[in-house]
């Protein structure tokens, strides 16, 4: 009885991984993106999720959100955001973002199999600082409301937050966060046969041949 809910964005040029500009154009980090939201999508597309949810921001929504309930983001910063989303779910509920396409299903399957009864809260640490899962039984967004974003020390705040309020967190391994062009290509070697392997050399050897 576990809702899954992935937060993330349309992949307009210029508004998404503007990160990886230069050395890619801000229309091959676009497609780079929407390549990462893909394989995320078809990443937990086995899971047995008794709720999907697609926090989205924009219009185009990404194929393979068919069986999703999209809801709008909120404004504010991505602490609100994701509190937002937290406050209206009900039992236990996992975020993911779109940043970590090498996820694979078999990493959140504790999450989607039975609870256990001695955890509380689940929480993947990201290599950048941050975290790429957040897992709770109970959802409160006042569990995530205040704390610093986009931050490298981010996840650590988060998780304190969590455990001081009496929380007991599992934790899962800790994921690479495509965020610059070194963590695509550590990414793009991690899960070679993606579509956001794919699409990561298609740019690069179109970038050298035009550079």
């Amino acid at each position: 009885m576990t809702t899954l809910v992935v937060i993330a964005k349309e992949c307009v040029p210029g508004r998404v991984k503007t990160r990886l500009n230069p050395p890619l154009s801000l229309e091959q980090a676009a497609r780079v993106a929407a390549a990462s939201l893909s394989d995320t999508l078809r990443a937990v597309a086995s899971l047995p999720a008794t709720r999907r949810i697609l926090a989205f921001e924009g219009n185009l929504l990404p194929d393979g959100s068919e069986d999703y309930e999209v809801i709008p983001q909120s404004s504010g910063g991505l602490d609100m955001r994701l509190a937002a989303i937290f406050d209206l779910s009900s039992g236990p509920t996992v975020l993911i973002g779109m940043d970590t396409p090498q996820l694979t299903a078999e990493v959140l399957d504790p999450l989607f199999s039975d609870w256990p009864s001695d955890v509380d809260a689940w929480f993947g640490p990201a290599n950048d600082g941050g975290f790429w899962v957040l897992g709770l039984a109970e959802p409160d967004g006042s569990l995530i409301r205040g704390v610093p974003m986009s931050q490298d020390d981010t996840g650590a705040l988060q998780l304190r937050r969590l455990t001081d309020a009496g929380l007991r967190v599992r934790m899962l391994p800790e994921l690479v966060d495509v965020d610059t062009i070194a963590d695509a290509r550590e990414v793009a070697r991690q899960a070679p046969d993606g579509e956001f392997a794919r699409t990561l050399r298609s740019v690069d050897a179109a970038t050298e041949v035009s550079s």
